[in-house]
């Protein structure tokens, strides 16, 4: 070919091939100083407009961070379709702030044995600063090594995990409340969460406290976590104080006026709350009935299956009624009820809301959709009780808080009997006390267990199981070294089961703060379900860690499938 033929091939190719497009930078000037309206002109000020040209005064650490180190971490998650085994991989990375210049688009590569291949490619999103990356067809049989590419040189590598299918026990990671108030490192909890090596990570809320600065917030979560984070699937779940609230009853999504939230809303835009969402659960199956509710404001409630187990990943906040103006006022506060003779059913009244008309839908149809799973469980914020008597010191004594699962309590039941007939263990976190209850609904015991993980990093709210008689209930544990176990009802008039609980010893020793995790076992071979209950600042016999006492508690496991199989 002559040199004229070859650049009139050039010249033809360069007319009729379409064009590639350039990625978005950041532009010179930054983007938008304000996304979220000029009325909140400071809400996830330090990561947003001109960043770099602000003191972020009150930052956890410098985002200005060195250009290979700007992929800050990734989570995923695999979901193994029951019907036909196909899989998908949704995978998120968190970047820190771009500079002027710098593209807006990142990288997915995997070694899957064949070296180094590119399989997607995401815009990053701003304000959030978040990619991600979507894989249909994914092979969820063998360990795959990923990496993250953003520019020339940041790089952040992991693995995507087989699914542990075969496995005689799966087991979940079970956290929440990671206080903002003890920064920096989470090594204790990491190193012992990498030895107990979990199937799946579940991250139940409140992964940051910095309310309005919540990118920064979860790049610092991100931070602690990433190497336990890196080479398993994960669910992250936001709850009241990502959000930016105390306390949350999202009343569907209307905008709350009541910035405590108890009139029930978001206090803030929904554009935040869609970019707290859409950081902390887009990498999670996709949403079942994805129609968003008021404002606008995203939903996720969804279904994870990892190894057999069928995760329900419930939204207890979102469609949930606020006390505020619904019901009377029956203490200091419209949420905390400390009058002993309050009538119980003048709080439990028709209308009221708890996980919504939707997602109770949605959920009946799970319970009875076994097909393919080998067990089932439910992941939501907070419990179906107030397993709870002192809050935030041992002086103050509530008789009930409503910001828990057992009001209303008519929902509560409702949403209960589901989780029974999905033979379902619930896993949650939200109150900074480790329990395990069993349900009861129309009698003690005819409910489901549930496992409440302790706070990760307790310095800010202490709880504690202390009946006011003193008295064990009725049935207590046999041999358990917890002196108040048995049949209780709680302040809303809810029966349950007390079977561990893990008091905190003394709130001005970070050591006995009865902070830590649970790991939640699905023990086939021996038709059980193991919960474990571990101190943050564990310490081991002959290598063996050491659990809070009373832990771990064994459970059934309940699967009404199996009861339908011929023998």
């Amino acid at each position: 070919m002559t040199q004229g033929t070859r650049l009139l091939w050039l010249l033809l190719l360069a007319i009729c091939l379409p064009s590639a497009k350039a990625a978005e930078v950041v532009p010179a000037e930054g983007f938008a100083a304000t996304p979220f309206g000029s009325e909140m002109p400071a809400l996830d000020g330090w990561a947003t407009g001109s960043w770099w040209t602000k003191d972020a005064k009150g930052s956890p650490f410098p985002l200005d961070v060195a250009r290979e180190d700007v992929i800050a971490f990734a989570i995923y998650s695999v979901d193994v379709a029951p019907s036909d085994g196909k899989a998908t991989l949704k995978l998120t990375a968190q970047l820190f702030p771009l500079k002027p210049g710098e593209a807006m688009e990142a990288r997915l590569e995997i070694d899957a044995g064949r070296g180094w291949q590119q399989v997607a490619t995401s815009s990053v999103s701003y304000p959030g600063w978040d990619a991600h990356f979507r894989v249909d067809q994914w092979d969820a049989s063998r360990n795959t090594r990923y990496r993250v590419r953003h520019g020339e040189a940041a790089v952040f590598e992991g693995i995507v995990r087989r699914d542990p299918r075969d496995k005689p026990q799966i087991s979940v990671g079970v956290m929440s409340c990671n206080s903002s108030r003890t920064p920096g490192a989470r090594e204790e909890l990491v190193t012992n969460l990498k030895a107990a090596d979990p199937d799946l990570l579940f991250f139940a809320g409140d992964q940051t406290y910095r309310h309005t600065q919540h990118t920064v917030g979860w790049i610092e979560f991100g931070l602690q976590f990433r190497d336990v984070l890196r080479d398993r699937p994960a669910v992250t779940i936001p709850d009241d104080h990502d959000v930016g609230h105390p306390n949350l009853w999202g009343a569907n999504g209307k905008r709350a006026m009541d910035k405590a939230g108890a009139d029930g809303g978001y206090y803030y835009p929904a554009d935040y709350v869609n970019m707290v969402q859409r950081q902390q659960t887009w990498h999670l199956p996709d949403p079942v009935d994805p129609a968003p509710v008021e404002q606008g404001i995203t939903v996720y409630f969804t279904r994870l299956i990892v190894g057999g187990v069928d995760f329900a990943i419930l939204e207890d906040r979102k469609f949930k009624t606020g006390p505020l103006g619904t019901i009377p006022q029956l203490g200091p506060r419209p949420d905390h009820i400390t009058d002993p003779t309050y009538d119980r059913a003048a709080i439990d009244l028709d209308g009221l809301e708890l996980l919504g008309e939707r997602q109770m839908a949605w959920l009946a149809r799970w319970a009875d959709d076994h097909t393919g799973v080998r067990a089932k469980s439910v992941l939501s914020q907070t419990a179906f009780c107030g397993a709870v008597h002192l809050h935030g010191d041992p002086s103050n004594r509530l008789l009930a808080d409503l910001d828990c699962n057992g009001w209303p309590q008519s929902e509560r039941n409702a949403a209960l009997r589901l989780i029974k007939h999905a033979g379902a263990v619930h896993l949650c976190g939200d109150q900074h006390l480790a329990v395990v209850v069993q349900h009861g609904i129309d009698a003690y015991r005819d409910g489901p267990y549930a496992f409440t993980s302790p706070a990760l990093v307790n310095t800010i709210y202490g709880r504690w199981w202390h009946p006011e008689d003193e008295q064990p209930g009725k049935g207590p544990v046999p041999g358990s070294p917890l002196p108040w176990t048995g049949d209780y009802e709680d302040g809303l008039g809810n029966k349950i089961t007390m079977l561990a609980y893990a008091n905190p010893e003394d709130r001005n020793d970070e050591t006995k703060r009865a902070d830590g995790f649970g790991v939640a076992v699905w023990n086939f071979p021996e038709d059980a379900v193991e919960l474990h209950c571990y101190p943050r600042f564990l310490s081991r016999v002959a290598g063996v860690p050491q659990e809070f006492p009373g832990w771990p508690v064994i459970v059934p496991l309940e699967n009404p499938a199996a009861a339908d199989t011929p023998k």
